[in-house]
């Protein structure tokens, strides 16, 4: 695909005029990285980093059972206080992951689903098939806005440059705001393991967010970047951790498993697979020789091949970092060998998240 098939988001040309090196990611044009890979890290970990997440999907669920409908196709408990946001997966009825998603609630009676890039399509036609006996709207958003997801230590006091009352946001909140004329949303998440919120506007209204928020000083920061930052958080990447064959137990996730809610898609699966127990289990691994792991290296103890690696990368912090699902039976701080480009280098079993967030 050229770049002129591309999908563009509102931010497109900003980030080109920053500078940004842009990339083919799922069918969007978006900056893999403005300065080095090494600057937008220690920006994010030491100040704050501004990301272009315009391509992530807005869903509105409306209508008096919106949050009855929310908690079928859901493994969590969905809250539903008005500005409290809930981290969920959606699950097929194998208990398999389709998407892991953030459900806000405005009023009991609408919510705000941000759902990952790649899977906008699916999980509207997903909800849409399961709407059926259900007194609920679902509207698929996305192309009305942009976002821009502000990250790191200072995140939060350049952001009160621009929106009142945000350093008081309790996390996973989301709030009303008015920017530059347009309504908007700010949310109080993240994807790097530090403080640092969401800022939804329309397309005009982003840009000068974005040029307002450059000329403060903040670093733009790419793609590259944003997958060592949540890399070395713990999160999960849906599509490379989580390709639609493994469950949340297996994702390393069974805290998002509500077990004691009344019903809910993936249920049944999810009951009996954690009565059975699990053979494999995303797994943390840091390389103690030198070398970089990437996602597809194998995993051996004793020469015996006991998993495979979805993610990896260099770390600034921890030099080769990586998730990968391997047997149950590696226990903490096991030594193993990575094969990387056919050569097998030393690397030990770890827990996650790699770098434990101040948040």
């Amino acid at each position: 695909m050229t770049p002129n098939n591309l999908k563009k988001t509102p931010l497109c040309a900003a980030c080109e005029a920053a500078g940004g090196k842009m990339v083919d990611f799922h069918g969007w044009l978006l900056p893999v990285q403005f300065d080095s890979i090494l600057a937008e890290h220690k920006a994010v970990r030491e100040g704050a980093g501004m990301f272009d997440v315009s391509h992530m999907g807005q869903v509105f669920v409306e209508g008096p059972e919106s949050w009855k409908f929310l908690q079928y196709v859901n493994t969590n408990q969905i809250k539903n206080t008005p500005a409290a946001g809930t981290y969920s997966h959606l699950t097929d009825e194998q208990g398999r992951i389709i998407d892991d998603a953030i459900s806000f609630c405005l009023t009991p009676e609408k919510f705000l689903v941000v759902v990952n890039a790649a899977c906008i399509d699916t999980d509207v036609a997903w909800f849409k098939k399961h709407a059926a006996g259900f007194d609920v709207t679902i509207t698929d958003d996305s192309a009305r806005w942009g976002m821009i997801a502000l990250q790191g230590p200072q995140a939060l006091a350049q952001a009160a440059n621009l929106i009142e009352g945000v350093q008081e946001m309790p996390r996973f909140a989301i709030k009303e705001i008015t920017l530059f004329g347009a309504p908007g949303y700010v949310t109080r998440t993240g994807y790097t393991g530090e403080d640092g919120v969401e800022i939804m506007a329309s397309p005009e209204a982003i840009v000068k967010v974005w040029d307002a928020l450059l000329q403060a000083g903040v670093k733009p920061c790419g793609l590259g970047a944003r997958d060592v930052l949540r890399l070395e958080a713990g999160y999960l990447l849906n599509g490379v951790d989580a390709d639609g064959r493994q469950t949340p137990y297996e994702a390393g996730c069974g805290w998002v498993v509500k077990l004691m809610k009344e019903n809910f898609i993936g249920k049944p699966a999810l009951q009996a697979q954690k009565a059975a127990g699990l053979r494999r289990r995303l797994t943390g691994f840091v390389l103690t020789g030198a070398g970089v792991p990437r996602g597809g290296c194998k995993v051996f103890k004793d020469g015996a091949e006991v998993g495979v690696l979805t993610s990896g990368t260099y770390s600034p912090l921890f030099k080769g970092i990586a998730v990968g699902y391997a047997d149950m039976a590696l226990q903490e701080g096991d030594a193993v060998e990575i094969e990387v480009h056919g050569r097998k280098i030393p690397a030990k079993k770890t827990k996650t998240p790699f770098y434990k967030n101040r948040v």
